[in-house]
């Protein structure tokens, strides 16, 4: 079901300064630069204030890529069977152009989590591996940090309608649209400023991560038990940070954590998600998987396994992790006891890995590596990369140097040290 609301649910104040932070801070746009965004139909009265502080900040050309649920699940119903082989790939192949030529890349995230859930498992996966391999020469672009990128969200009112179910259409989108606001950091006078702030306070504890250079991380609490190590040469990231281009900016509005690149190769024990995982319109819960040198040999979920298992299946790198990342319990995120069932959200209220593709910037001296000498070093290379959570107030994470002493690092999902 699609809802038609009425105009001026959405707090028009904090929905300009939203995309005035995603111009500002976000992208941090500069002066005769393209700008692509992509988002859903009902995020356009956002994607127009973006396109009017982006132009005001000196735009070269703004260009919006529009996406629809009902055209979505159309094709589900519809399709003949060889279309879920297939994704466009020359749309992909433009935007791997634009950004060749240093456009920035915007993605409004707005998805209903449950859109796909009821459609047939095999065809969902299958039209999502079609569509990752289309995408990766655009998503080389994004992951290896090559341009300036952000991503926010907007409050479509099937999302809000699962997070507030005993709420009218209006209030819960309005609750939710109230959430996004808030986790985002654009419910004060200044949001700007208060961005500033807080890329500070992530700066420190990267210093800090970055000093320890730690061997590896444990994660212990019910039901997991897991060892990653890290990459050699990591770099810890988080907030802010500088773009090959040259360009300072925050990829994810919101965002609360501290990640870095675990190897491929040296992940052992068993973990088990504290959140579910909204993942192309199926959720995943309750997922449970064991690592074994890295890799993923045994995978279970009580919702949406097959559809884990497929995505696991995707090419070699889906079993292997991509990201490690740290985020405190008592982020506000999480202390605001909302489940999104979105990850740029549910990401920033625990800690949690990531399946897949690496982060290139995540090394020393990262924007002058080769895929070959991130490889050497234990990054992983993969068409995907899927986060989901493991954190909570049970778990523990120790730092574990390379002589295999550990050290406190957080203790009930609380920094430590």
């Amino acid at each position: 079901m699609s809802y038609t609301l009425p105009e001026n649910i959405i707090d028009p104040v904090k929905l300009d300064r939203l995309a005035e932070v995603a111009v500002k801070v976000g992208l941090r746009l500069q002066e005769g630069q393209d700008l692509v965004i992509t988002a859903p139909v009902c995020a356009l009265p956002l994607v127009r204030l973006i396109a009017k502080h982006a132009y005001q900040a000196g735009a070269g050309l703004v260009t919006p890529f529009f996406s629809d649920d009902q055209i979505a699940l159309a094709r589900y119903q519809h399709a003949n069977d060889a279309s879920f082989d297939q994704a466009a790939d020359w749309l992909y192949e433009g935007m791997a152009k634009a950004y060749s030529k240093n456009a920035a890349r915007l993605a409004i995230a707005a998805d209903n989590p449950l859109l796909l859930s009821s459609q047939d498992a095999g065809k969902v996966s299958r039209a999502n591996r079609a569509n990752s391999k289309a995408y990766q020469p655009a998503l080389e672009k994004i992951a290896n940090f090559d341009i300036n990128w952000n991503i926010i969200s907007y409050p479509n009112a099937e999302w809000a309608a699962l997070m507030f179910p005993d709420a009218s259409p209006e209030d819960a989108t309005r609750q939710l649209a109230d959430a996004i606001f808030a986790a985002s950091r654009v419910d004060v006078e200044d949001p700007v400023a208060a961005w500033e702030a807080h890329n500070a306070a992530l700066k420190e504890r990267t210093t800090y991560l970055n000093a320890k250079n730690y061997h590896a991380l444990h994660f212990k609490g019910p039901g997991t038990d897991l060892t990653v190590g890290l990459a050699d040469g990591h770099e810890w990231m988080g907030g802010a940070s500088v773009a090959k281009n040259g360009i300072i900016c925050n990829p994810n509005i919101p965002t609360e954590e501290v990640f870095t690149t675990p190897h491929a190769l040296r992940v052992n024990g068993h973990v088990s998600s504290t959140k579910p995982l909204s993942h192309q319109g199926t959720l995943i819960d309750n997922i449970s998987v064991r690592f074994e040198n890295g890799r993923i040999v045994e995978a279970k979920a009580s919702r949406g396994e097959e559809v884990l298992n497929k995505v696991l299946d995707t090419d070699e790198g889906a079993r292997h992790l991509g990201e490690v990342a740290l985020v405190p319990h008592s982020s506000p995120i999480s202390k605001s006891g909302l489940l999104f069932y979105n990850t740029l959200f549910d990401e920033n209220a625990a800690s949690h890995i990531a399946l897949g593709q690496c982060y290139s910037k995540c090394f020393v001296d990262g924007a002058n590596l080769t895929p070959e000498q991130v490889k050497a070093k234990g990054g992983n290379s993969s068409l995907i990369h899927i986060d989901w959570m493991i954190g909570s107030d049970q778990i523990d994470v120790d730092g574990v140097n390379a002589d295999g002493s550990h050290e406190p690092l957080m203790r009930k999902g609380e920094w430590a040290y």
